[in-house]
């Protein structure tokens, strides 16, 4: 793939932010690319275009923030096939795998075509109201369902390929891909799913019955989830940290496997289980930890 026309999304403005931006916008124009920027960039370009365009006018989109400014970058790019390259500036990092210090050799070996594509499945949920298809949105990580008044508990039916499974109640439910369950769900105790895995997980937020657990589920079952209780209750819908719109008992959800897949692109020498060890600190002493979080 020939990557000419390059998109540059980010969503904090902090300095070391646009330093980075900057290093990276100059290295790319040196290599001959147009790059195109959000409105939102602080720095000056005339090749400023709305978030909503720049999908359509780019080969690739190279986020430069955290996970967040990937999952904000995949919104924009799903519906137009772009493919998706990560410089971390966050925290984790488990989508943006690029350190600001290896910007030059990375994008480098990408422009050379010397890289990795991995597609990452996506989810799709529509929200029904009265029978009426209100919503219907994509997500790379996650949606999630959870109570909007503080204090008062969800209940939920949910039904997997028609047949019903369970009625939850607690803070709500969380549904993930496998690209999103290293994200909430992983808090709330659900399972890591590595990428290549057509499947989804189910994890219930903090369960009001012990015995709950989540479910890992095949791509191809559709799952049904219905708000139930007082005509009071009501819960928030998520997508990937977006709010969706907010549902009410009676209120459906309906989630499968959307058509769609992001595509992200890796440079030489990525290894999903080490980013895990990386940023989960598998195989390292307790003592070691303790030291690095005191350097830091």
């Amino acid at each position: 793939m020939n990557f000419k026309n390059i998109g540059i999304v980010s969503r904090n403005h902090d300095p070391l932010m646009t330093d980075t931006i900057k290093q990276l916008s100059d290295y790319l124009v040196k290599n001959k690319c147009c790059v195109f920027f959000t409105e939102q960039n602080p720095l000056p370009n005339k090749n400023k275009v709305a978030e909503t365009e720049i999908a359509s006018l780019v080969d690739l989109i190279i986020a430069v923030g955290g996970d967040g400014t990937i999952l904000h970058a995949a919104n924009l790019a799903q519906h137009h096939d772009v493919p998706l390259l990560g410089i971390n500036r966050g925290k984790l990092g488990f989508l943006a795998d690029i350190l600001p210090n290896e910007i030059q050799d990375a994008i480098k070996a990408v422009l050379m075509g010397n890289y990795t594509e991995e597609s990452r499945m996506m989810l799709e949920a529509t929200i029904v109201k009265e029978k009426t298809i209100t919503h219907v949105n994509l997500a790379l990580n996650d949606v999630v369902i959870q109570r909007s008044d503080t204090g008062r508990m969800l209940d939920f039916n949910t039904s997997i390929a028609s047949q019903y499974i369970n009625s939850y109640s607690g803070d709500g439910l969380i549904i993930a891909t496998p690209t999103g369950s290293t994200a909430y769900s992983l808090s709330c105790g659900g399972p890591i799913i590595e990428p290549n895995l057509d499947s989804y997980v189910m994890v219930p937020i903090c369960p009001h019955t012990l015995s709950v657990r989540p479910l890992v589920l095949p791509a191809n079952n559709d799952i049904e989830i219905h708000l139930i209780g007082k005509i009071d209750s009501k819960a928030d819908v998520t997508i990937d940290g977006r709010k969706l719109c907010e549902i009410v008992p009676n209120d459906t959800i309906n989630i499968k496997k959307a058509p769609k897949k992001i595509l992200l692109i890796h440079p030489p020498g990525y290894d999903y289980f080490e980013v895990l060890r990386s940023k989960l600190h598998w195989g390292q002493d307790n003592r070691v930890r303790k030291i690095l979080a005191k350097e830091k």
